[in-house]
Parts: structure tokens; C-alpha cells; sequence
């Protein structure tokens, strides 16, 4: 097997390119083969050698190397013009001098066949002497072009006598201006991979009506044999972005170039991942971003080291830490990764930064920050407790004072007291100025050329695509970080040193968020019941995001989904799990504890990565029959699956049985019928309008009033017997 990736180098390669380059280079490793890089330099007016340098450093971190087998088309021009003679001698192609317009015009339409032009039975020898004075310069630029000889009566437009040759006075980058003709691509490429002894010569789906051309010009000129093959495969067609080189600046981290993903820190075997994972179809597509972001994170989760920074300062100053003392704890770079070594030093002292939105004067419901009166822990530092605020002359809060507990270092409560938030933070005094670059997707919609009559595409741009953040601050172990360096900042996402910081500065760009936030920001309002249609593959938050929803092709991982499948899981969850090794370990410990497959298999796929934040699932400091312990507690009634979320977020961040967490935030399932009743009838007088609504017909609120009346007992009440107490009331 022989392969070639033969982009032209006229611009820089994106996305879709690699998915090509991953196709290319990786089927020929696959079968033991050997894959080409071919510059098809046809084309000298958009053509450069700053584009040749550019692909190849892009092939390269992408993990590919072409060893010895690197070609350009323009080092075949020669061969190519005998070529071009060779079907002139054997009457299957002419000189036209007709011009572009009048080719154009009498090339007829999808419904009516083409006209001859009038210099299509000129003599091979007039031909073969208008051909040499072409390649001799004694025409102008549009005076001839060759044709190849066909029917003007075919149904594929393409083989009406198609050009193989243009007059085209233009510098070529590495033949200078040795030519002053050049063939066109549907003649060249064919030629190309023959001379080569390409086998199989993958391009996409456009080019399936050029495969007609590609093999006629191989089976009527004497070329070696075997002949060549053309396969074709669905393009990448990326939600949120465009692949087009015409439209893509190279290096912003917003463009899905390959240059820009670098700066923006993407890891190049994520890439390969994701090519991977999409896999190669023969119908077009738009694939979810979500995939690729998914991938990205996957890869940083395993070598990106953990460090604080605080993106919003808020001053936070501990009223009774000793004054001037600086104390010096010890962090690991991978908290939840013991096979992981390394740490660092963070200087503690009596004014931190906190992050803004951390703290609230008049917390929402909910809200497990900090506030007055409430006590959170400082990451790898103390318990503090809210004692008051300091606000300027408009009214904002710009310190927050607190009173710490010596005993708590580390987080710990030695009096087994409830401390449900954890904050990250650095310190005032020793924490390093960064400016953080936070990069969204650049459209605001999947399909960017989706647009109204008389718009293009920039109408779709997503005007917060980029914010600049100057006054964040990060710890002082980051002082050093070299360009191109990747770190996950805790609770924030995963950032990269930007290559192109200059004067010493620290500046930042974000990779991508630690959960996919965008799906829930940026949805339309929806009923409650249009909520629960949204599709899983449009929530990349969760591992569903990750694959096409069908049965794997491998034999022994196609019976793993089958038998997950006749334990009635979801299709979309047993692909998940057939694919993902950790995933399907993880929900066979969790059957052992508890035995209702569907229910298990949808805490692993979606459950699990929202309350890990990123940590992968071999590293997670809960097991299998840890998380079956908790869905056994929600099927027994002790406590409900809101309830049980807020366990499973207190397990990924330090593990423990769930029974004792449940006991500890005081979240056991509330079944008292006479206090719910209460709840119940609180929330019907609270919405009088859609209880009218609900009476008249409108059935489907039932699930908003018992999403109202569990909300109103902080998750506890038992949604079963709250729904049997409305309908006693409303029906």
C-alpha cells in the first residue's frame, strides 16, 4: 500500500487536513505501507515556500513523518508535457482557442448536452505545433488552452472535454520561469500518483464525479501498471467553525487551523484521537465540536499539571492569621493521580485572592461558596469563615474579611463538622501578574453559513469569542513556565503559555473548559419538556459526546455492546462504554453493588465525568462499588438522585462511602407525607398561573411542579410521593 497527502501549498493547514494527513499516513502503517508527501505546486500565482516549511512543520507534530518519500508536482512538469503530447499524437486532445467565456457558454447544462467547439478536429500535427509554441511563449495568457478529447454529450459535465493545459505567465516558487504553461489539477494528480505508484489516492466526496477523468487519462496514456485507485470520503464539516483556507487567518487560536490549535495549546495526540474517533464516511456530516473538545481534554486530563490561579480577583483578608507570617504548603501537581509525582510550594499568608464570582453577599440558593456567616475551605489550606465585608463608595464588595481555624489545615475538621466549598486561591502578595486570554468558539451557531438573504457568514461570528483578562494572578511556581507549556487551572480549564509572549510577561490561553458550559449557555429557552429531548450528543460535558451513536465494528467489542444492550442500556451508553476500557471497568464494579445495568451505565457515562472535573476515571478516589453503594441508596429510597449528585461531586473530590457523606450533608430522602403536603401546597399557591394552565390541559407541568416542591426541601423530598400528593391536589 502506497498513500500520498498531496495538499497544494497555498495556505495553512487546518482541521480538515489533518483528518486527511491521519487517514493518509495512518491507513499505510496500518498495512505496512508507506505514505508520500507531494507538494502540488500547479498553480504559481497562490503557490509559496513559507507554506511548503509551515505543512511540514504541521505533519510533524501531528506524529508523522514521510522519511524519504517527499515529491512536488513541478518536479514533474516534463514528464507531464509528454504526457500532454502523447494524447495530441493519439487524437484525444486539442488546441481551443476559443476563450473562457465561449468554452463556458458551450459547455451546456445538467440537462443539455455541450457543443462542439469549432477547433476540435484540428490536425494532430496543428495541435502538436500550437502545444510547443504554448510552452515556447508565443501567446498571450488566454490566447489557447489544451483539451482533452471526450464527449461533449456526457452526462458528467466534468468529462466535456475538460482543459489540461492553461498559458499563465506567473513565477513559480521553485521552477522560476521556466514555464510559462502549467496543467490543471484533474490532469496533473492522476499523473502524479501514477508515476509515484500510488495505490490507493484518497481525496473527498467532491472530487467523485473526477474520478471519471481520473481513470480515463490513466487508461488511454501509457502509464506503468498497475494503475492507481481513487477512493473518496466525506469531508470534515466542524460545528461553530468553517475549513476553508480562503477564509481562515493561520495562527489565532480561534481558527481551526492546525497552527492555531498548536497556540492554543491543543495537544497533537488529541487531534489524532479525535480523526480517529470520527472515522472515515462516505456521506457528508457536520461533526460536533464537542468531540474534538472532548478528545483535547482527555489528553491534557493525563499531563497537564494542576496549579491555582484567580482569573476575577476579590481580596480576601483573614482577620486573625498572625501578621507578616507566610507559611508554605506543599501541593501536588496531581491530587487525584498517586502514581503521578511532583509538587510544588504555595506561600499562605493573611491576604489571598479569591475568585469574584466565589463569594456572595446574598447567596442564591444553592450557592456553596462563600458568603457571610458560611465556612469553605481554602484549597490545601485552612477552613475560613465569612465575618464581614469592605465595600467602596458605589456599593461593591472589594475585600471580604474572615476568621480561619487553625486546625483545619489541609481542609480537615477534626470536629467532623460539614464544610461543603472548597475554593482555590492564590496569595496577594506573592501571586505573578498574568494577562488570560479566554478563547469560545468563533461562531455562534453549528452551520456559520447558515445565514438570512443578503448575509454571509461573519454575521454568525460570536462577538465574546475572545476576552482579555489583565488583572488575574497565578501562583509564583508558574514564574518560569516555558512557551507552549499547558497546565490545568483548578476549577477554571485547561490554559497554555502563549508561544508569542514577549518582555517577560505571563500570558495565557484557554485550551478548552474543564465541562462543555457552552451547550447549557447558549440553548434556546425550552420547555421542561423539551429539555429532556435535548440530545446527548449536543451535552459534551458528557463522555457520550465522544462517539458516533453505533455498534463498534470490532468482533469482540460488537459482543460486549450486544450483551450491554440485552441488559437493556442505552445504545448511545454502551458505545460509550464498549470504547472506553475504564468506563466499562468502572460500570462492571458499580453492577456488583447494584444490579440495575441502565441506571448504572448512565451515572458512569454521564454522572461520573461531571462530578470528576476532568480526573480520569482510573484515577477517581471512589471505586465501582462505591458509586453502586449510592445508586442502591437512591433505588432504597434513602436519598434522591438530586441529592445523590451532590454525594457524587463530595466522592470526586476525596472519595468515601457514600452512606456516611449522605449522612453527613444531612441528605436523607424526605418521605414525611404531612411535610410534604406542605411543600406541595407552598408551590401551587406560589404559581397560580400555571396551576390554571395545568387544569386546562396543559398535563406536562406536573414534572415543573415537582421539579418546584423537591427544590423547596433542598433535594430531599421523594419526587415519587410528591408527584402522587399534586396529583391528589390538581386532578
Amino acid at each position: 500500500m502506497v498513500t500520498r497527502f498531496p495538499p497544494e501549498p497555498n495556505g495553512y493547514l487546518h482541521i480538515g487536513h489533518a483528518k486527511s494527513i491521519c487517514l493518509n499516513f495512518g491507513v499505510a502503517k496500518e498495512h505496512g505501507g508507506v505514505a508520500h508527501l507531494r507538494f502540488d505546486d500547479t498553480n504559481p500565482l497562490t503557490e509559496d515556500i513559507e507554506f511548503v516549511r509551515s505543512i511540514q512543520d504541521d505533519i510533524r507534530w501531528l506524529g508523522f513523518d514521510w522519511g524519504d518519500h517527499l515529491y512536488f508536482a513541478s518536479d514533474y512538469f516534463e514528464r507531464l508535457y509528454g504526457y500532454a503530447t502523447e494524447l495530441v499524437r493519439k487524437g484525444l486532445a486539442y488546441v481551443d482557442s476559443q476563450d473562457e467565456a465561449e468554452i463556458r457558454e458551450a459547455r451546456g447544462t445538467v440537462t443539455e448536452p455541450g457543443r462542439d467547439s469549432p477547433n476540435r478536429d484540428r490536425s494532430v500535427d496543428e495541435n502538436l505545433d500550437l502545444l510547443e509554441r504554448m510552452r515556447l511563449g508565443d501567446f498571450p495568457d488566454g490566447a489557447h488552452v489544451l483539451r482533452a478529447k471526450i464527449d461533449m454529450g456526457s452526462p458528467n459535465m466534468i468529462m466535456r472535454d475538460p482543459i489540461l493545459y492553461r498559458i499563465l505567465r506567473a513565477h513559480h516558487y521553485r521552477q522560476g520561469d521556466a514555464w510559462c504553461i502549467y496543467p490543471l489539477y484533474d490532469f496533473a494528480h492522476c499523473l502524479e500518483d501514477s508515476i509515484e505508484g500510488i495505490t490507493h489516492s484518497f481525496c473527498t466526496l467532491e472530487f467523485e464525479n473526477n474520478r471519471e477523468i481520473y481513470d480515463w487519462l490513466l487508461d488511454n496514456l501509457d502509464v506503468p501498471r498497475p494503475q492507481p485507485r481513487q477512493y473518496e470520503f466525506a469531508r470534515l464539516n466542524l460545528e461553530y467553525t468553517l475549513l476553508s483556507k480562503r477564509r481562515l487567518l493561520w495562527d489565532d487560536p480561534r481558527m481551526p487551523t492546525v497552527a492555531g490549535m498548536r497556540r492554543r495549546g491543543v495537544p497533537p495526540g488529541a487531534v489524532r484521537v479525535f480523526c480517529d474517533m470520527i472515522g472515515v464516511a462516505k456521506a457528508n456530516s457536520r461533526v460536533d465540536i464537542g468531540k474534538l473538545e472532548y478528545a483535547i481534554r482527555d489528553d491534557l486530563n493525563q499531563t497537564a499539571r494542576r496549579v491555582m490561579a484567580v482569573l476575577h480577583p476579590l481580596k480576601l483578608v483573614i482577620t486573625n492569621y498572625p501578621r507578616g507570617q507566610i507559611e508554605q504548603l506543599e501541593a501536588p501537581y496531581f491530587p487525584h493521580d498517586v502514581g503521578k509525582e511532583g509538587a510544588r510550594t504555595l506561600p499562605f499568608s493573611g491576604e489571598l485572592l479569591i475568585e469574584r464570582a466565589d463569594f456572595a453577599e446574598v447567596p442564591p440558593k444553592g450557592f456553596y461558596r462563600l458568603s457571610p456567616g458560611v465556612e469553605v475551605r481554602l484549597r490545601y489550606g485552612y477552613v475560613v469563615k465569612c465575618t464581614n465585608v469592605v465595600k467602596d463608595d458605589e456599593g461593591e464588595v472589594v475585600e471580604v474579611h474572615c476568621s480561619y481555624d487553625p486546625d483545619t489545615q489541609g481542609g480537615n475538621t477534626p470536629d467532623g463538622r460539614k464544610i461543603r466549598g472548597t475554593l482555590h486561591w492564590v496569595s496577594a502578595a506573592e501571586s505573578l501578574p498574568a494577562e488570560v486570554r479566554i478563547y469560545d468558539r468563533l461562531f455562534r451557531v453549528p452551520d456559520p453559513d447558515e445565514v438570512s438573504e443578503g448575509e454571509t457568514f461573519l454575521a454568525n461570528l460570536n462577538p465574546d469569542s475572545l476576552q482579555l483578562l489583565s488583572e488575574s494572578r497565578v501562583e509564583p511556581s508558574l514564574a518560569d513556565a516555558a512557551p507552549g507549556t499547558s497546565f490545568q487551572f483548578e476549577r477554571q480549564g485547561y490554559f497554555v503559555t502563549d508561544s508569542d509572549a514577549t518582555d517577560g510577561r505571563l500570558v495565557f490561553n484557554r485550551t478548552v473548559t474543564l465541562r462543555d458550559s457552552w451547550a447549557r449557555s447558549h440553548t434556546p429557552d425550552t420547555t421542561d419538556a423539551d429539555a429532556k429531548r435535548v440530545s446527548r450528543e449536543t451535552r459534551s460535558d458528557s463522555a457520550t459526546a465522544v462517539l458516533q451513536d453505533h455498534r463498534p465494528s470490532d468482533a469482540a467489542l460488537a459482543a460486549v455492546f450486544d450483551r450491554l444492550v440485552g441488559a437493556n442500556v442505552p445504545e448511545t451508553d454502551a458505545g460509550v462504554l464498549t470504547r472506553a476500557p475504564e468506563a466499562l471497568a468502572l460500570f462492571a464494579a458499580a453492577l456488583e453493588a447494584h444490579d440495575n445495568a441502565r441506571l448504572v451505565a448512565t451515572w458512569v457515562v454521564n454522572e461520573v465525568p461531571r462530578a470528576a472535573e476532568g480526573v480520569a476515571l482510573s484515577a477517581l478516589p471512589f471505586s465501582g462499588a462505591d458509586l453502586g453503594g449510592l445508586l442502591g441508596l437512591i433505588a432504597e429510597g434513602v436519598v434522591s438522585s438530586r441529592s445523590a449528585r451532590e454525594v457524587l461531586a463530595v466522592m470526586g473530590e476525596r472519595g468515601g462511602d457514600p452512606a456516611a457523606i449522605v449522612t453527613e450533608l444531612g441528605l436523607t430522602q424526605l418521605d414525611d407525607v404531612a411535610a410534604l403536603i406542605t411543600l406541595v401546597e407552598g408551590v401551587l399557591q406560589a404559581f397560580p398561573d400555571k396551576v390554571a394552565a395545568y387544569q386546562e390541559g396543559k398535563k406536562g407541568l406536573i414534572g415543573f411542579f415537582v421539579g418546584q416542591a423537591v427544590r423547596e426541601s433542598d433535594g430531599k423530598g421523594d419526587p415519587k410521593v410528591v408527584k402522587d400528593l399534586l396529583h391528589e391536589r390538581l386532578d
